[in-house]
């Protein structure tokens, strides 16, 4: 069989990030806008540095190739930092939400095999209760001889070969269907992916300006801001997250020409001024959208992508706008197909399951960290990728969202699996079943409620229940309300219908 060139032979993330400081060493690359206090700004010069500096400290403290290093940290330098340090030196980032409970940590630490852990002040302790085997745990805003600060300090590494292609750089959980998160592995050429066609679907170039304020643990803040923006050359403002009060203020003070937003970031810009003096040529969102004043009269491009396919399979134009609240169009970098129940393509007009094909490691994600039976059951004899995701195909050609799988919740940008919810309120003694689904909401979408019956004798309570949500689930995760029920509805096959109980839920919404 002939195997195809990878386009990132020869080149690896290190390769980019010296190659830039090589090629303009003194031009900005990364402002720093906290909330308290006045901005930082890295050069290309600077950060190639610091990352050299962090992977020689990585080194020194027996970190090898291969090995992974979890990330628990906000938006932050230090994050960009270690996370390109890590992957650099052949290393593996891994990125965990800072707001994960110990028992979500613990997991995800124990079953990525992190060995060393970069993490926030206020996360420190629960890291080291979490994974008390990790050989150091770096400090970001602490101090000693494993804080970030010190580790800065030392000497950088020089020079260093080109890492494989497929050498695994990163790994990200997401939820979906399953009681745990899985981890997605992404390869030093995924990285590359990301960056190059992140640039390309954005029209990043030099002089952009990428303000971003999206969670960089994610695929959105990770791959389509931070990744585009090293690819392309341009400039990235970091602040710690998504304010609607200081968008504005930052984005003009910064001359931001770029952001990528989810819906809840533009509902929640909905009633503020927009300053005449902005500097953005468009927008990066979930749909079209159409110049207006919510974006400061510029257009957004629409797109769909995931942490399994690095980048955008669906993205809108810039020169050739798409219908508002569309998605845009299949990508040309991957194929993209609608499929209906039996597999056939749908015909215009009709919706399906979105299925995309690529290359797995360089267009799409390498593996499942240890999972192949959930690779197998995500991908179709022929190779394509099974999105789980519900889209229309247009009669113009665009694609429109339709739903999401039913048992994934999103929730202010966040995606939750039902079941890991449900996981943890069937480790309560006394529970036999627990459904949970969203509820409409008008600033986060929807928001988790948990309905649960008790086993025969036992008695429970919504606040005992909430209680344990409390202890296990990070805080976007915990449902909202926790009734308990006599029964939960039955579908023809005796599976608890959940649709009923999100008709429940819109109905009484409609009548608040």
């Amino acid at each position: 069989m002939t195997a195809a060139v990878p386009p990132a032979g020869g080149r690896d993330l290190g390769w980019l990030v010296r190659r830039w400081a090589d090629v303009s060493p003194d031009r900005p690359f990364l402002t720093w806008a906290p909330f308290d206090g006045g901005p930082s700004t890295w050069t290309r010069g600077q950060f190639a540095r610091d990352v050299a500096a962090l992977a020689a400290a990585f080194r020194a403290r027996g970190v090898r190739p291969g090995d992974p290093i979890a990330l628990v940290l906000p938006n932050h330098p230090d994050f960009l930092l270690a996370w390109t340090a890590a992957a650099s030196m052949g290393a593996v980032a891994v990125c965990l939400n800072p707001a994960g409970s110990v028992d979500e940590l613990r997991y995800a630490g124990e079953h990525s095999g992190a060995v060393a852990a970069v993490v926030s002040a206020d996360r420190a302790d629960d890291v080291a209760a979490a994974l008390p085997a990790l050989r150091f745990l770096a400090v970001s805003g602490g101090g000693g001889d494993d804080a970030v600060a010190t580790l800065l300090t030392a000497e950088p590494e020089t020079g260093g070969g080109v890492l494989p292609w497929a050498t695994p750089a990163s790994v990200q959980y997401t939820s979906g269907t399953t009681a745990r998160p899985k981890g997605v592995v992404w390869t030093q050429a995924n990285c590359l992916w990301a960056g190059q066609v992140g640039a390309a679907h954005q029209a990043l170039g030099p002089a952009d300006v990428n303000l971003v304020h999206l969670p960089l643990f994610h695929t959105n803040g990770l791959s389509y801001s931070f990744l585009s923006s090293l690819w392309s050359g341009g400039q990235v403002v970091l602040m710690p997250k998504f304010s609607a009060s200081r968008f504005w203020d930052v984005s003009v003070r910064s001359g931001a020409t770029w952001t990528s937003v989810v819906s809840f970031c533009v509902r929640a810009l909905a009633d503020r001024e927009v300053p005449a003096g902005h500097g953005y040529r468009g927008w990066g969102s979930s749909a079209c959208l159409d110049p207006a004043p919510v974006t400061g009269g510029v257009p957004a491009i629409g797109w769909f992508g995931m942490t399994e396919t690095v980048s955008h399979p669906v993205v809108g134009g810039l020169v050739h706008p798409d219908r508002a609240g569309s998605m845009g169009r299949p990508a040309p970098e991957y194929e993209v197909a609608v499929l209906d129940d039996g597999g056939a393509p749908v015909e215009p007009g009709a919706s399906g399951t979105l299925h995309v094909r690529g290359r797995r490691g360089v267009s799409l994600f390498q593996e499942y960290l240890h999972d192949p039976e959930a690779m197998a059951r995500s991908f179709t004899a022929d190779d394509w990728f099974v999105t789980g995701d519900r889209v229309r195909l247009d009669a113009e050609g665009s694609l429109t969202f339709v739903e999401r799988d039913k048992d994934v919740l999103k929730v202010g940008g966040e995606n939750i699996g039902a079941p890991e919810i449900e996981r943890v309120l069937l480790g309560v003694a006394g529970v036999r079943e627990a459904a949970v689904v969203g509820r409409p909401d008008r600033m986060l979408g929807e928001v988790p409620v948990a309905f649960v019956t008790a086993a025969p004798g036992a008695v429970l309570s919504a606040e005992q229940l909430s209680e344990r949500c409390a202890a296990m689930l990070a805080g976007f995760k915990r449902p909202r309300e926790v009734r308990v029920v006599d029964e939960l509805p039955r579908s023809t096959l005796d599976k608890v219908a959940k649709a009923r109980l999100r008709e429940l839920l819109v109905a009484e919404t409609a009548d608040d």
